[in-house]
């Protein structure tokens, strides 16, 4: 377990907290909306005894850190730890909830000891589990259902099931649930036994979107190590913010699931939330809603099952229509089942009907090669399906798309592209695209045989994209895919934070810091349920700079990574001043922002004095949680940070496809 640890700047704060709040005003604290402030108090005796035996687990947790499986013991110490830690109860009845999850830690600790026994592993019926972040090494919570005559020794189908919005479902609330009842499909499909269903997490109430999404996807990894899970029959499904998360993760990772399925929820920013032209955000935000906004990526669907569920008397019916219109548009009929006389919830005839759609589904497995992909993206975060992926945009939000056709027999592909400046083509598990014939509009080209298998391809069109193809890969100082922008995208992967050595000299810069890095600690915490990772300027090894995203806050004179770095940033300071973008502006009263490839690593990002860009104004809808901030933006430290934005955006853009 990731022990809390006091970084210098706090220390430093702590010193000149005093001469700070006699020079200016502290910024007046952001109100929590997710998850709630709990309802009712801990009594001290109780508190004490649970907060004794959390302290325990500390060391404990350290000292089996290396072994297997140690996530099913450290998520359940997680999840009390936190609740007490944030005032995460809301009625009495929750208060023993602690002592039971510190008790079946204590019962799986006994047998970590001992090398092959863990015999939850071998449970049937609802089963809570753990896994670790990719992302900052903290232990996330899943359920599952693993039906009792379900056969274990052959491969078997998943069912990824997410939950809707519940604003009070913290881990320990979660973990219960998981452990007491069926959930998918509004508990409709407890008696099936063809398949396991999976539950994530999502990092409490994001929409599946960031962290959230990740979330999902490690989920599914962790059950695929313990369980024979067949990789070509797992379906991703979900109700309400569940639906909304099945929308956006079935069109972005469509190639991870033979089909989805959709149950109400959002599927895009504007219509749903009914905002009038007269009220839309800046273009660049607008531009931002492309990263989630699914009919951006409605011809995604037509490379396997689709099916929708709405109630006919809810009002989130009217996001399946819209998707309905948008998937008639490329050519397709969207299945809808409608619940009749149905509110926001599942009838129990629809979901018979679903049922058989989720077998024929799992049946029919997901097919690869595909013989037939169309896949379309405004950005490199979401790059393609199967065998074919776009490696170059032309230009970052504006629709980019392919429709191919793979022929192995003839070892041919005809490949008709827009918007796409670099791609990759792969033969696949048992291909071999030596010999292979591409055409790509009214170019053809061959590739070569040199006499051993040839696994990919890689393709690229000069010119901005205007040239005639070519073989070759895009150059590593250009926007790929995982290093594209904008600044949330570098909170999706591994990364690492870095304060201020010193604070920096100008008044309004230090308290602005101050505020700001306390609250990306804060909201890391409470909304994406993990301890922010962090280490110091000297602490930062070569391991760091190869894996993880530098996020790094300050300036050249107080930060001595960004001093390191300076002279090969968009950004240059001078003597009370920085240039960003061909403007300069005083630092005593701006702050500049961005994410850039990092000149130590060009596959990884540096950040700079930036966390999470959505802020809580933007949780009380999850349709609101999109990123708020591009590439890059300058602050006017005129205006506090509140729980819209760090504070006025001056100036805020994207860079081009090299960055510049």
């Amino acid at each position: 377990m990731d022990l809390p640890r006091i970084p210098k700047l706090l220390f430093l704060l702590a010193l000149a907290a005093p001469a700070m709040r006699s020079a200016a005003e502290p910024v007046a604290p952001i109100l929590r909306v997710l998850p709630p402030p709990g309802t009712v108090a801990v009594p001290p005796d109780v508190r004490v005894e649970v907060e004794t035996r959390v302290a325990a687990y500390a060391d404990r947790i350290w000292e089996i850190e290396h072994k297997d499986h140690v996530a099913d013991v450290a998520v359940l110490v997680k999840a009390v730890d936190f609740a007490l830690r944030h005032n995460e109860f809301y009625a009495d009845k929750e208060i023993p909830l602690a002592a039971e999850m510190l008790n079946l830690a204590d019962e799986r600790y006994r047998f970590l000891d001992e090398e092959d026994a863990r015999p939850w592993l071998s449970e049937k019926g609802l089963v809570v589990r753990g896994y670790r972040s990719s992302i900052d090494r903290s232990y996330q919570p899943y359920g599952l259902e693993i039906p009792e005559t379900l056969d274990l020794s052959r491969p078997v189908p998943l069912l990824v099931w997410l939950r809707g919005r519940a604003d009070k479902t913290t881990d320990l609330h979660f973990l219960e649930q998981c452990r007491r009842k069926s959930q998918a499909f509004g508990g409709f499909l407890k008696d099936q036994q063809e398949a396991i269903i999976l539950h994530p997490f999502g990092r409490h109430c994001v929409g599946w979107k960031h962290a959230g999404e990740i979330d999902v996807l490690e989920a599914i990894e962790a059950v695929k190590a313990d369980y024979p899970v067949d990789p070509e029959r797992i379906i991703l499904a979900g109700f309400s913010m569940g639906g909304a998360g099945a929308w956006h993760i079935g069109a972005h990772y469509r190639d991870q699931f033979c089909a989805i399925h959709t149950g109400a929820g959002f599927a895009e920013t504007r219509e749903y939330n009914n905002i009038l032209p007269e009220n839309f955000p800046p273009d660049y935000e607008q531009a931002l809603w492309k990263v989630y906004d699914v009919p951006n990526y409605v011809r995604n669907f037509l490379n396997g099952p689709l099916l929708s569920y709405s109630g006919a008397d809810d009002k989130q019916k009217a996001s399946a229509d819209l998707m309905a219109r948008e998937l008639a548009k490329v050519g397709h009929t969207l299945r809808h089942v409608i619940g009749v006389g149905m509110g926001h919830q599942y009838s129990e005839e629809s979901v018979n009907e679903i049922r058989l759609w989720l077998s024929d589904s799992w049946a029919e497995g997901r097919r690869r090669p595909a013989a037939r992909i169309e896949w379309q993206t405004p950005t490199l975060r979401y790059p393609g399906y199967d065998w074919i992926r776009f490696s170059g945009l032309a230009k970052h939000w504006e629709e980019a798309q392919v429709i191919a056709a793979r022929d192995d027999a003839k070892k041919e592909i005809v490949l008709d592209l827009r918007g796409v400046s670099a791609f990759e083509v792969s033969a696949g598990p048992a291909g071999n695209l030596a010999g292979t014939l591409l055409r790509i509009g009214g170019e053809t080209l061959i590739a070569d045989d040199p006499g051993f298998p040839v696994n990919s391809l890689s393709l690229i069109r000069p010119e901005g994209g205007a040239g005639k193809w070519t073989w070759g890969e895009p150059a590593r100082t250009g926007k790929r895919p995982g290093v594209q922008g904008p600044i949330d995208d570098a909170f999706m992967t591994r990364f690492l934070v870095v304060a201020p050595e010193l604070l920096p000299a100008e008044e309004k810069a230090a308290r602005w810091l101050d505020f700001e890095l306390n609250h990306f600690r804060e909201r890391w915490r409470v909304l994406m349920r993990g301890e922010l990772p962090e280490k110091s300027a000297a602490e930062v090894d070569s391991g760091d700079i190869a894996e993880a995203n530098l996020v790094l806050w300050g300036d050249p004179a107080t930060n001595p990574l960004i001093a390191e770095i300076a002279s090969r940033l968009p950004v240059q300071w001078g003597r009370g001043s920085f240039t960003l973008r061909g403007e300069t502006y005083s630092t005593s009263d701006h702050v500049p922002v961005l994410v850039f490839p990092n000149p130590l690593n060009p596959d990884r990002y540096v950040v700079l004095n930036s966390g999470l860009t959505f802020r809580e104004g933007h949780d009380k809808t999850n349709s609101q949680q999109n990123p708020k901030l591009p590439d890059w933006a300058v602050i006017g430290l005129d205006r506090d940070p509140d729980a819209l934005a760090p504070g006025r955006i001056i100036r805020a853009g994207f860079f081009d496809e090299t960055w510049k």
